[in-house]
């Protein structure tokens, strides 16, 4: 069985010249291919220890982070905004909560507005990326923004709540946020090649994440986002370390059953059949059972998808160095797995 998946996930790879590293896991089998290069300059290959970044992928990082701090007694779901950070945004003037702010419902503005920019790089124009390293660095995008709905009216998909997460976990830790994820997720969980890195010290073993230009040649993405990732994304790890932040997950060595249920929870409905948790995407049916839980990241030379399917005990990872490839190769494993 696993050499037809096999083959039809190298059919799709060739057809759409994909780059990156591919994992499936079940009780009963395992698969792992790579493609590509992690450095096309020096043509050297993509393998299955390579690191990739996964964007967004890690608002499930910061998620079960914050669930440890109210573990903890550290924080509640219904923990208002800190003070301390709402005073530096002058038109964020309702009650935000923990939990509005996991569940993309607190009505913050958010640094990239889709809406209004069609080019994530249009961000970096005024501010230079160079200078994004901490959380506290993204504030003054939002400074004088108004707030556009009323917090918990509607889920809107927000990067800087995320943002405001981790100013949160410094703030009630005394630790720098990517310390705290070091220390109480990677660690724990020997996800030995995770971390957050900037771009100008990546460790060796790291995949270059690439740009296709119109002309067809590709250049890296080192201009395109901040220098060093956070909160809201931008770590990188391998499909091996995604499986064990998975496994950590599922078998609930980061937090209790109790509250691993609770992140595990539909909180908010996105659309049609694609419902929100803490950090965590979930698919379910309209009787609730669950299709999958999956977190995905997709920026200028970054494509990532994972996702966990319950019935099946099943694990899948797709990283890939480029803006796209993710998406296609990830649904040709669901058309194997019969996933509907």
């Amino acid at each position: 069985m696993s050499d037809m998946l096999k083959q039809s996930i190298e059919a799709v790879a060739k057809q759409i010249q994909f780059s990156g590293n591919v994992s499936v896991e079940s009780p009963t089998e395992r698969l792992a291919l790579s493609f590509g290069y992690a450095n096309r300059s020096e043509q050297i290959v993509n393998q299955m220890t390579t690191r990739f970044g996964i964007a967004s992928g890690c608002k499930l990082i910061t998620a079960i982070a914050v669930c440890q701090l109210v573990e903890r007694g550290l924080l509640t779901f219904d923990t208002p905004l800190p003070a301390t950070i709402a005073k530096q945004l002058s038109k964020v003037d309702q009650v935000v909560t923990v939990h509005q702010l996991l569940t993309h419902t607190s009505g913050v503005p958010d640094y990239f507005d889709e809406d209004k920019m069609a080019d994530f790089e249009e961000l970096w124009v005024d501010t230079p990326m160079y200078r994004l390293r901490q959380p506290v660095d993204f504030l003054p995008f939002i400074y004088d923004q108004a707030m556009p709905f009323t917090p918990g009216e509607r889920f809107q998909y927000n990067n800087m709540v995320y943002i405001l997460l981790g100013l949160i976990i410094e703030q009630v830790t005394g630790l720098n946020f990517k310390a705290y994820v070091q220390q109480y997720i990677f660690e724990p969980l020997g996800m030995e090649q995770a971390g957050y890195f900037a771009f100008d010290q990546l460790p060796s073993n790291t995949a270059y994440g690439y740009i296709e230009n119109p002309d067809q040649t590709f250049r890296t993405n080192i201009y395109a986002l901040p220098v060093m990732g956070g909160a809201d994304g931008g770590a990188y790890l391998s499909t091996a370390d995604m499986n064990k932040l998975w496994l950590g997950l599922i078998n609930e060595q980061l937090l209790t059953p109790a509250m691993t249920s609770l992140l595990l929870t539909a909180h908010v409905h996105a659309y049609d059949l694609t419902y929100y948790g803490y950090g965590i995407w979930i698919n379910q049916h309209e009787n609730a059972d669950v299709i999958k839980y999956h977190v995905m990241g997709y920026d200028p030379g970054v494509s990532f998808h994972s996702s966990y399917y319950p019935a099946r005990a099943t694990r899948v990872v797709v990283c890939s160095n480029e803006s796209l490839g993710a998406t296609e190769v990830n649904t040709t494993i669901e058309k194997y797995l019969a996933v509907h």
